[in-house]
């Protein structure tokens, strides 16, 4: 938090305390709703947080409700009259209605949905059933359409009649009598024109559109990659029925990216604030890729048992079994900057399975000029300082330098190929990247070491 935000919440909490409402409100009304929902959630306990709430300025009031986390809504809902909730869910966006909804239980949503209006209720029920990773569960329906026919005139009233009631009004949507998409047209386009020019003369008439069923991601890729503010969604039978603006492509592309982070953590997916997560959850989201990760570290150790009696009967046996840790410990880091790499640029729409053997070209020089760097540092300290405190020859620290060198080249490739097939087998490369990597190149990595120091020693 900021200096300035330190100030003004001191003087928040200052006004509420001392009961000056009017300076409170007053002060409220210059602050932004997420400013506003971060005080209540920091400063206030569960009881001042109903109160607080209630001397919000009517204007601010949902769109504070829309910032807050769950637990908070929940909380503020179950306190609310249905006279007070009508005001605060009737005031909001339908699709942050519907992302509110989707987090309460089956008695709050209930409430909601009777508290609503018919009209509403409908749209609601409607958003509710699309999939939750689809562009039609993070679509509004409330947009401003206008008729190719119109004047600029006309499209300018069109606009101050509905366009209260609708998340954007820089961006307007062109339809014919079925409702189909047939342009786009923006405000900045209409002040420009004179207010007797037609919108079909004025009108992008090849617009950019996603279908409802498409991937949320996808379509936040496709808002970046066009720089648009709001992006047209339209059913199988090219009719608009909703926007998504650039506000919820960015918390789509928020909780992906969180996600991903999630995953290749070895971390189950939890949308919760860390702090807001119950000892309970956090045990859930880790145990399992634990169990899993430790089940896979079996087989390095069932191959470390296969070498064990060949090892010692080396006279540097106890020495090779000294760098087995280093060893794999580099191989999985080396491993690993490749798959993120990767996996961010899958993620990113750089890449694609097509660009397999390119990729592969480019990593394998990148892994060799990284690998002679490691390898001759390597080389370097076992000479230098490992032999002070171990006995053993210029070939033993030759062998761990050259394993050292095979194993970061062969770790970068399965670091950059395994994330590819698991996108083409329509996996996901997050998922794959850390137990999957981990297993393979530390397994590899022992077989290498074991089978030279062996045949060479």
């Amino acid at each position: 938090m900021t200096d300035e935000m330190e100030v003004l919440f001191e003087k928040l909490s200052a006004f509420y305390e001392e009961r000056k409402y009017a300076d409170l409100r007053i002060l409220l009304l210059d602050m932004e709703p997420t400013d506003i929902a971060a005080f209540m959630e920091e400063n206030l306990d569960d009881k001042d947080q109903i109160r607080f709430f209630r001397l919000l300025p009517k204007e601010l009031a949902s769109d504070v409700f829309v910032e807050i986390d769950s637990d908070t809504q929940e909380h503020l809902i179950k306190s609310f009259s249905d006279t007070e909730l009508k005001a605060v869910i009737d005031d909001m966006f339908l699709d942050d209605t519907v992302d509110i909804i989707e987090e309460m239980p089956a008695n709050v949503v209930k409430r909601i949905l009777a508290t609503s209006t018919a009209e509403n209720r409908k749209q609601l029920n409607e958003l509710l059933e699309y999939p939750d990773d689809s562009a039609g569960s993070i679509m509004t329906t409330e947009f401003v359409a206008l008729s190719a026919d119109m004047t600029v005139k006309d499209a300018f009233d069109k606009i101050r009649k509905t366009g209260i009631n609708s998340e954007t009004i820089y961006t307007c949507y062109v339809t014919d009598g079925k409702k189909h998409l047939i342009g786009v047209v923006t405000v900045k386009k209409l002040l420009l024109a004179q207010m007797t020019d037609i919108i079909r003369d004025v009108m992008d008439d090849a617009p950019i559109s996603v279908e409802t069923l498409e991937d949320k991601e996808d379509v936040a890729m496709k808002l970046s990659k066009y720089d648009f503010l709001a992006l047209p969604v339209v059913d199988k039978e090219g009719c608009i029925v909703g926007i998504v603006t650039v506000d919820d492509a960015v918390d789509v592309l928020q909780e992906e990216a969180t996600e991903d982070i999630q995953k290749m953590a070895a971390i189950l997916p939890n949308e919760k604030p860390y702090l807001k997560q119950s000892t309970g959850n956090i045990w859930k989201a880790r145990i399992p890729w634990l169990l899993l990760l430790m089940v896979s570290a079996t087989f390095t150790s069932m191959i470390l048992s296969g070498y064990e009696n060949k090892l010692a009967l080396l006279p540097t046996g106890a020495i090779l079994y000294a760098f087995v840790p280093m060893l794999m410990d580099t191989a999985g880091n080396a491993g690993g900057q490749s798959s993120v790499t990767v996996i961010r640029a899958l993620a990113l729409n750089e890449i694609e399975f097509k660009d397999i053997f390119q990729i592969i070209w480019k990593e394998l020089r990148v892994s060799i000029l990284l690998a002679l760097t490691v390898a001759a540092v390597c080389f370097a300290k076992l000479m230098l300082i490992d032999r002070l405190y171990n006995n053993f020859e210029w070939n033993v620290a030759a062998i761990v330098s050259g394993v050292l060198f095979i194993t970061i080249v062969m770790a970068k490739l399965v670091g950059c190929i395994l994330p590819l097939i698991a996108k083409k087998c329509k996996l996901d490369p997050a998922v794959v990247a850390s137990p999957f990597i981990t297993t393979i190149v530390d397994a590899l990595s022992l077989i290498i070491y074991c089978s030279i120091a062996i045949a060479l020693l």
